[in-house]
């Protein structure tokens, strides 16, 4: 049995967590990130093995990555969430996807990751070879390449286990969606599937709620919904955005602000899972404002709003997409929802998550 000593010290991490660790389990130390023989053997014999590739297994100081013809998009972003696995992924998967993403909604198609790696004193090794093993997994899957990355170690209760930090490289594809700043009135709004899932799976296991069936994240890559959409639809799309922090709401009234137009939504259109419904109705919480992690929204102009529909019916990925709302003159306000019983009504700009730490 572990003592109740580290039980404590570990539980931050280990809610949720699909490996076992023994009371005996080799962990890193903070000699894993002193550069030295340790360091070298964490990153070649752990790291590299896992995500091996020919950028990697160089071992350079940089990586010496092939010419593109044409502009690049370039994005970053950090991971922090608690606990390190959820229902439906963890913080590799999660990591690869949310780069990704941000890539392709942008208009490009990913090529290179960099991977860089905080890691706490006294994370079990074994924790570390089970995310690995998810991050080249969620690589292999969308077509990318790790190329370059870092490796940290802080002392204990500086980083709750692991965070994550990316910077994803792509080849932007023309037609470019325009942006929001484009919208004009009549213009239509889908979903690409139920939303909230994400921050209602991160509750359910961070709270230990009782729930049957215990909520999935929607945790993974948009990246053939995307392409399949503007093939289908090209210089039709005004705008796309992966509905992460902040969800559907925190999307609506930042392309509302960037066209000054009224986006207006009707709450009986919008997919929302039973199992999110239920979670929410019981903490009084709006699933317009909780996060996404595979779940985009696309603005279209007015009349192919039928025609994304059905693209997005088309794949496992998107498999319940609906039409939402509308765009409309500026009215009451930037952004207004028609709930299920009652008037439009304003739909309040989230001041803050109502679950810190969802990605």
């Amino acid at each position: 049995m572990m003592p109740d000593k580290e039980k404590n010290e570990f539980a931050s991490w280990q809610v949720n967590c699909p490996v076992s660790v023994t009371a005996n389990a080799d962990c890193v130390t903070l000699a894993h990130g002193e550069g030295g023989r340790l360091s070298r053997k964490l990153i070649q014999d752990r790291i590299i093995h896992s995500l091996k590739n020919e950028f990697l297994i160089a071992m350079n100081d940089a990586a010496h990555l092939p010419e593109i013809q044409g502009p690049l998009a370039l994005t970053t972003d950090s991971f922090v969430v608690s606990p390190l696995f959820f229902p439906g992924g963890d913080i590799g998967s999660l990591s690869v996807f949310g780069t990704v993403n941000d890539l392709a909604v942008s208009g490009a198609k990913p090529l290179w990751i960099t991977l860089s790696l905080i890691i706490e004193e006294g994370l079990p090794l074994v924790v570390l070879d089970r995310i690995l093993e998810s991050i080249a997994c969620a690589a292999q899957e969308t077509g990318v390449k790790i190329v370059a990355g870092d490796t940290k170690v802080v002392p204990r209760g500086a980083a709750d286990g692991l965070f994550i930090n990316t910077t994803g490289v792509g080849e932007l594809i023309k037609p470019i969606p325009p942006g929001p700043q484009t919208l004009q009135e009549k213009d239509e709004l889908i979903v690409s599937g139920p939303i909230g899932r994400h921050g209602i799976a991160i509750l359910t296991v961070r709270e230990e709620l009782a729930m049957e069936p215990v909520p999935q994240s929607d945790c993974g890559s948009l990246i053939r919904p995307v392409k399949r959409l503007r093939e289908e639809l090209g210089d039709q799309i005004r705008c796309l955005r992966d509905a992460t922090r902040g969800g559907v709401a925190a999307v609506m009234h930042e392309w509302a602000e960037a066209c000054g137009l009224t986006l207006s939504l009707d709450e009986r259109s919008i997919p929302v899972s039973p199992e999110v419904r239920g979670v929410c109705e019981l903490l009084g919480l709006d699933p317009l404002h909780v996060a996404n992690e595979g779940t985009m929204l696309i603005a279209v102009k007015q009349g192919a709003g039928a025609a994304a529909v059905e693209v997005l019916q088309s794949l496992a990925e998107t498999a319940e997409p609906r039409l939402i709302g509308t765009v409309n003159p500026r009215g009451i306000a930037p952004v207004t929802v028609r709930r299920t019983l009652g008037p439009e009504q304003p739909l309040d700009d989230p001041l803050g998550s109502p679950l810190p730490r969802i990605c």
